[in-house]
This record gives structure tokens, sequence and C-alpha cells, in this order.
């Protein structure tokens, strides 16, 4: 019988997105993302020499590569669908785990020292983020592009933590109407 192929890199840097976005980054270690992917620990070492930041790094560029990917998919037919593709991205996350997982960028932030890699990656996920839904807005005639674009991630990443607080989609569709109703009327539609 062959032996089972060891995790790729990938996976495990998928699998320490998904525990960061469950636990957040401060109660994910390398040895229980070793677990988690069913991984020798000194395989995950081997992958990620730098460690524990080195993982988380890789983990939230992952995790915001993941989301850029869609929006770009969904913006193209127009901002409006893009914010829906994004809340309703939130939300089957939230309600799929029972509210046990939120976003492994925002948990990075609000976490991590203030020097670290794996912030400066999420701050380079969120911007990434802004920059694609103001350019989108900016492309459908929105006069204050860049503020409604900060606007809307701030509010999906806050609502994602109140919906996880509350176990409730509450939050999430309340922020969800009022952005919606927001840019349409900013696109003149």
């Amino acid at each position: 019988m062959p032996e089972p192929k060891p995790p790729s890199r990938q996976q495990l840097v998928a699998g320490a997105a998904d525990m960061i976005r469950r636990r957040g980054l401060n109660a994910t270690s390398i040895r229980e993302v070793a677990k988690h992917a069913g991984t020798p620990l000194g395989s995950t070492y081997h992958y990620f020499p730098g460690g524990k930041q080195q993982l988380a790094t890789e983990a939230v560029r992952f995790a915001g590569d993941t989301v850029t990917r869609m929006l770009d998919k969904r913006l193209r037919a127009g901002p409006v669908d893009g914010l829906r593709a994004f809340l309703a991205l939130w939300r089957d996350i939230l309600t799929s785990t029972h509210f046990q997982a939120g976003c492994p960028v925002l948990a990075v932030s609000i976490e991590e020292a203030t020097d670290g890699e794996a912030l400066t990656a999420a701050a380079e996920a969120f911007t990434g983020w802004e920059t694609r839904l103001a350019g989108a807005l900016r492309e459908h005639g929105a006069a204050d592009a860049d503020q409604l674009a900060t606007l809307v991630v701030a509010a999906a990443e806050g609502a994602v933590a109140m919906c996880r607080a509350e176990r409730s989609t509450r939050p999430l569709d309340r922020v969800s109407a009022q952005l919606e109703s927001l840019l349409t009327t900013a696109v003149g539609g």
C-alpha cells in the first residue's frame, strides 16, 4: 500500500488560515496546524522555517488573495454585484461554520504586534479589497469611490465580528441592506 501523500505547502497555508479565522492568531500554533493538516511537525518547519510568523503571513495572504480573486470576478458585473458577492461570502462563512469562523485578516489585524509581517499582509489585503471596490465604483460614476470602498470593507468586517458574537446574521443583513442602498444610489442605479 502506498504511503499517504503529505499535505502540500498550500494545504498547510489554507489550514492555518482556517484555524486563524476560527481561533485567532494567538490561539493557533504550528503544532496545531500540523495536526490539523495531518503532517509531521518537522514538515511544517521545513516549509515554514520562519515559524508561526511566516505561516501566519502566508495564511493572511492566502485569505486576502482568495477574496481578491472573487472580487475581481464579480466586480466585472458592477460594484453592487461585487458588494453582494463580498457580503454573501462572509454570510456563507458565518453560517456554514455555525458562527465559529470569521475573517483571518481581521483576526491578525487585532492580535498581531504592530511591526509584524502578518499585520503588513493584513493591511495589504484590506487595501487591495478597497482598491478594487473603489475602482469599480469610480468606473460606474461614484463621486466618493475611495470613501465608499473603505466603508464597505470596514462595515463588513465589523458586521462579521458582531455576527460571531451574537450568533446571528442580523448585523450583516442590516449592514448589507444599507450598503447596497448606498452603492446603488452612488452609481445612479
